[in-house]
């Protein structure tokens, strides 16, 4: 594969639009994979920024792999397909934070910055560095031609917490000690006339001088979600990326088409994306950004929930493409008219629908345990309320809830995602939404048959539909 930079082309948006694939959760299938490729395309993308985590066929220890990780087969046919529809592959390792792939691994315990968490890597322990710089090398591998490498850097939320850190950061400042860890890494890129990529939040608060010396080794890409970084006052807020250019910096900014509300949330917020993507073509016209990024969380780190299938969110994904090719929205015609044409939209309504049904299920479903809790404590604590049967009704309403919604949304999601997701990936997904309502109820209905033993006598009783796993 040649060097193949996106042409840049008169249209108002960014001149790099790249669409994230974070592969951590929900992976699609790597058909699917595929698909989503030609649909990226269709909807204004020129560049792919791919998360690989433990999707990847890792070769510098197999145990980062997880049970559906694609092959490197898989992953060269992605860069050729990528090549043929002219997006720009930008990897993306983690170097700093969110290290949980190779930290929860045994032999790797001891480079954690804090021993009970794998988030954060003690960048001062003997082997920190060299693994992160394998798992480059072992990425590049498999990416041929790229010019640009994503290194994350964010939210390093541990960074100092070690007694060995923290008397660095006395001695040097914060800012210095990732520079000592990070900057041989940049190095070693820029030997392979490769530009590292860094999200910015670790930097706002550095010296002029130390975000001036990073800026000389990477591109910073400040990040935010919701509203306009005019309006914020945290890590982004334009006053921080003002100050970044101001410094020498290059720019990217990131927004996001779906992942970027509760780290639970079945479905992204088309509107919130939408507003938010907007802002950013203002603020990359602005500060004269390289490019952009619609990243697309599934899942907020690597050990927590599953978050937003992409195939419930190809409405957006299209949206947010198309706002930064055109810095205007394109409305919804416009977006269903693209995913016509790329890839099958009854398919996509399904997948919407499936979503649609199983956050209904657990939004109810949830304001019923809550009610119900809520008056067994109240009735505990004063029997004299018992008598109404409250307890009892609000018993039922959760019964009924998962009685009938609850079998039906979970056929739904399996139904649509077919082929689309692995199969062991769905159950993961219905069993950590499904089987927490399903402990309450477990939990809740003895308590209502102790306090309310005439009313209970009239209970229904959910059949057995649900198999915890």
């Amino acid at each position: 594969m040649t060097k193949n930079a996106p042409t840049s082309s008169s249209a108002p948006g960014a001149a790099i639009r790249a669409l994230h694939l974070d592969l951590k959760g929900v992976p699609p299938t790597h058909h699917r994979l595929l698909g989503i490729l030609e649909l990226a395309a269709a909807a204004g993308y020129n560049a792919i920024l791919v998360e690989w985590e433990d999707m990847f066929p890792w070769t510098v220890d197999e145990r980062f792999r997880c049970e559906t990780a694609y092959t490197a087969a898989q992953v060269q046919a992605f860069h050729e397909a990528a090549l043929k529809l002219g997006l720009e592959i930008i990897p993306l390792v983690q170097c700093l934070g969110h290290m949980e792939t190779p930290l929860s691994v045994s032999d790797y315990k001891h480079l954690r910055e804090v021993p009970y968490r794998s988030d954060g890597l003690n960048p001062l322990a003997r082997g920190a560095r060299e693994l992160v710089e394998r798992m480059i090398d072992d990425v590049l591998a498999l990416s041929p031609g790229v010019r640009y490498f994503h290194l994350g850097g964010d939210e390093a939320r541990t960074l100092g917490m070690n007694p060995e850190t923290a008397a660095y950061v006395k001695a040097h400042g914060k800012g210095q000690l990732y520079l000592q860890h990070v900057e041989p890494i940049l190095d070693r890129l820029a030997e392979r006339n490769i530009r590292p990529i860094l999200w910015s939040d670790m930097f706002h608060d550095w010296p002029d001088a130390d975000i001036k010396h990073i800026a000389g080794k990477a591109d910073l890409c400040p990040w935010g979600y919701g509203g306009h970084p005019d309006d914020w006052q945290y890590h982004s807020a334009t006053k921080y990326i003002k100050r970044f250019g101001e410094n020498g910096a290059t720019l990217w900014g990131a927004t996001a088409y779906k992942g970027a509300t509760s780290h639970s949330a079945d479905l992204c917020d088309f509107a919130q994306q939408q507003d938010n993507a907007l802002a950013w073509t203002d603020v990359a016209k602005r500060f004269g950004m390289k490019g952009l990024i619609a990243t697309a969380w599934s899942r907020h780190s690597t050990h927590h929930l599953q978050t937003q299938p992409i195939d419930a969110c190809l409405d957006s994904l299209v949206n947010v493409g198309l706002i930064l090719q055109n810095a205007k929205a394109p409305g919804m015609d416009a977006c269903m008219d693209v995913l016509r044409r790329t890839c099958n939209d009854v398919r996509f309504e399904a997948c919407k629908a499936a979503m649609e049904k199983l956050t209904g299920l657990r939004q109810w479903a949830w304001t019923a345990v809550r009610d119900l809790r809520e008056q067994i404590v109240l009735e505990t604590a004063d029997p004299r309320r018992r008598e109404s049967g409250a307890a009892m009704v609000f018993l039922i309403d959760l019964k009924r809830h998962l009685e009938v919604g609850g079998p039906e949304a979970y056929s739904m999601v399996q139904s649509a995602f077919a082929g689309l997701i692995e199969p062991v990936w769905i159950q993961r997904y219905l069993q950590d939404r499904i089987e927490p309502l399903m402990e309450e109820l477990g939990s809740l209905e003895p308590r209502v048959r102790v306090l309310e033993p005439d009313t209970y006598k009239g209970a229904i009783h959910v059949r057995n539909w649900y198999q915890p796993h």
